[in-house]
């Protein structure tokens, strides 16, 4: 490991970011540096620029460029302290699109075409409790909380921890679940001993559910988690 990517893991670390942002953020840096074949450190502001107008050439997302920005204004103000640089990177502008919501016959169309067991566990999770699928991912057995019906959503956005109601009905269901598997730490483990299902396995399954269930919107995990902010009946 490079000298200068230590010292950007370790900014980020003191200043208590998120693994998943060190990794984005660093991931940003080792892209530039990747583009021009040259140190970070030696590239200028045009250079810079024209990086961000490839970007846009390769019709890169405006959520996935304004998380490559982000990485390199930190890097360029924070660890190299060269603040004129990131004057040089500005955001993306975020384009103004309505949000996929599902009807609530369309969350019950979907749940019911999930299979028993892990899929409609998930599915259920995620709605029941309105969580994001990194979230959905990291609950513990432990977080569930049945003398006070609750589950502790722990390092969620901005790494703040949560709780949300738990109701009796997926308390049930999450036991039963548990009861297949009866893993020691994971609700929902992965075939890694001692790690959870991965979000790429998690966004699958959820793309074959959708598929299942002859959506004609384009849903996804997020999509009922956004339904469960509209209408929660679970």
């Amino acid at each position: 490991m490079s000298a200068l990517r230590q010292r950007l893991i370790e900014d980020l670390q003191v200043r208590n970011y998120s693994p998943r942002t060190v990794e984005a953020y660093v991931a940003a840096v080792v892209k530039v540096t990747r583009h021009f074949m040259k140190a970070p450190d030696q590239l200028t502001s045009e250079e810079l620029r024209a990086f961000q107008v490839h970007l846009l050439s390769v019709k890169t997302s405006w959520s996935q460029f304004n998380q490559i920005v982000c990485g390199l204004r930190f890097f360029y103000g924070t660890t190299l302290a060269r603040a004129g640089v990131v004057e040089m990177l500005p955001y993306g502008k975020r384009p103004k699109v309505l949000p996929v919501v599902l009807s609530m016959e369309e969350v019950a169309q979907l749940l019911a075409a999930a299979e028993p067991g892990r899929e409609r566990m998930l599915l259920e999770t995620a709605y029941g409790c309105g969580l994001r699928i990194s979230e959905l991912l990291a609950l513990q057995v432990t977080d569930i909380d049945a003398s006070r019906m609750v589950v502790t959503v722990r390092h969620g956005k901005g790494a703040k921890d949560r709780q949300v109601p738990l109701s009796a009905r997926l308390l049930t269901a999450l036991r039963r679940w548990w009861s297949t598997h009866r893993d020691a730490r994971w609700l929902f483990p992965g075939k890694t001993p001692g790690r959870p299902l991965s979000e790429g396995m998690v966004q699958r399954i959820a793309g074959r559910v959708v598929k299942r269930a002859g959506l004609r919107k384009k849903a996804t995990l997020h999509t009922l988690r956004m339904a469960s902010a509209y209408y929660y009946t679970f």
